[in-house]
């Protein structure tokens, strides 16, 4: 008997202490995944208030101006984003397995050669921008308006190349945890943007060239601050200067970041197509205003989805790089269980409040009503939406890109695209259709990377990992430096 309540005791005790464990695991893997998510979040907030503030002040210059801008932004800007934030996203690959395995040396490297692979980039791009105005008379739009987005294109060039700096610098801090100081560059150039926007449109009168200054300096203004962080001195184990040895061995990088972009683009284009498609329906004025509050809504909250984004890509990488299949599993877990249950919530609060939401954008009460019958969609998205960037963001911390690519290539559209055209204009569910037919091709989406990553052999992965980083990691010994300081 005595012999039986020992082992009981014993038994229950070591209950505890894996409980006690697991405890300590998840409030650990809490705090290391919040300070990349928390700032994270907030830098995108910040980033993508600058482009409503400054919508805001061409709204009030004029409405031919306001259509340019638009026109410059959610087509062209955000095309050439899309393609330069997904090949930036290779970054988080090497820079984050580099960090993990202490191979901090090499991160500089990275960074180097990741700006050169950019810049590349970039300049292949720019005919778009100086270019502006006849192609998007090639594509139909107003003469009148297409001369005046292309002044906002001239002005949307140091914008382009302002995308190189951002990107692959926050990448660079975010996969060392340093994201404090992104936070505070992005709240201080919120606060100059304001003041700037205010002075050279309203005080000075420059009109849509004032806004856009402000909008240039907004974006550079952290840029520089990040810039001066990493080169002087705030990051001296994993900055070691400048090197020739960025140019070396940049063909890995490209493919990496090639895969990366096309990966992204995807994703990032699947919103454009929702609206161009909505522009052939019926009452397709109210269609897209109803369309574009639940978008705005949604592009508020994917925020809070790429911070989580940000923080699986950092937290996997890091992992990988240390070898600790287990430790990547766990952060896999806790990142997608944490962005899930924020998603839950804010998926409740949507479906309730539905056409309530909609007032704050428009009186118009035809447009609460289209925007009240689509808000059950809306809610979904959200839903999806807390769990799919974050498994892009673990597909890129292990390095998947190519295989994510395929699968955003089938699903969104061999699979969504279609099922949208045929639910909206052959069972005339209009916009409904459409977003229905998205939504499943996203569900698809989520359903096949949730497989991959459950069914993923973390331990294979750790030495896929090594193998890769072999690959990229061509450093000579002077440029070697291995140390647990940081």
């Amino acid at each position: 008997m005595e012999r039986d309540e020992d082992a009981k005791k014993k038994l229950l005790h070591k209950d505890e202490e894996e409980e006690l464990s697991l405890m300590k695991r998840v409030w650990e893997e809490s705090k290391l995944m919040w300070v990349v998510a928390g700032p994270a979040i907030f830098t995108r907030f910040s980033t993508f208030g600058i482009q409503i503030i400054s919508q805001a002040f061409v709204g009030h210059i004029g409405s031919k101006e306001l259509a340019a801008y638009s026109l410059v932004f959610t087509v062209l800007v955000r095309f050439v984003n899309g393609i330069l934030l997904g090949m930036a996203s290779a970054l988080a690959t090497l820079c984050g397995q580099a960090f993990g395995a202490k191979d901090y040396g090499q991160m500089g490297v990275y960074l180097q050669r990741s700006w050169i692979v950019l810049t590349l980039t970039t300049f292949i791009l720019l005919p778009i921008f100086i270019f502006t105005t006849p192609i998007l008379i090639i594509l139909g739009q107003d003469e009148t308006i297409s001369q005046i987005a292309g002044t906002v294109g001239y002005w949307a060039i140091p914008i382009l190349f302002s995308f190189i700096a951002s990107f692959t610098c926050q990448t660079f801090l975010q996969s060392q945890s340093k994201n404090t100081i992104i936070a505070f560059l992005a709240a201080f150039s919120l606060s100059i943007h304001i003041l700037l926007s205010w002075l050279l449109t309203n005080k000075l009168k420059f009109g849509l060239s004032g806004a856009m200054m402000s909008t240039c300096l907004a974006l550079w203004i952290p840029n520089i601050g990040q810039l001066i962080y990493i080169t002087c001195g705030w990051c001296s184990t994993t900055w070691k200067g400048f090197t020739f040895l960025a140019f070396k061995d940049l063909w890995p990088v490209i493919k990496l970041s090639l895969s990366s972009g096309i990966m992204l683009c995807l994703e990032l284009w699947y919103n454009t197509i929702l609206i161009l498609l909505t522009g052939n329906m019926e009452n397709a004025e109210i269609q897209i205003d109803a369309l574009s509050i639940c978008l705005n809504i949604n592009g508020w909250e994917m925020m809070i989805s790429l911070g989580f984004f940000a923080a699986a890509s950092v937290r996997v990488a890091n992992e990988l790089g240390k070898g600790s299949a287990k430790g990547a599993k766990f952060a896999v877990n806790m990142v997608v269980l944490t962005s899930f249950t924020i998603g839950f919530l804010l998926f409740l609060f949507f479906l309730f409040f539905r056409e309530k939401l909609a007032y704050i954008f428009t009186t118009n009460e035809d447009v609460a009503n289209a925007v009240g019958d689509l808000s059950p969609l809306l809610a979904v998205s959200i839903l999806l939406n807390s769990v799919q960037p974050v498994l892009s963001g673990v597909a890129i911390g292990a390095g998947w890109q190519s295989t994510v690519a395929y699968v955003n290539l089938g699903c969104y559209y061999i699979i969504g695209v279609p099922v949208g055209v045929v639910l909206g204009n052959v069972f005339h569910l209009q916009v409904k259709g459409i977003w229905i037919g998205m939504l499943f091709g996203t569900l698809i989406q989520t359903i096949i990377l949730l497989i991959i990553s459950y069914k993923t052999d973390w331990d294979k992965q750790v030495t896929i990992t090594r193998n890769h980083r072999s690959k990229w990691s061509k450093v000579e010994p002077d440029h070697e430096i291995v140390s647990s300081d940081n």
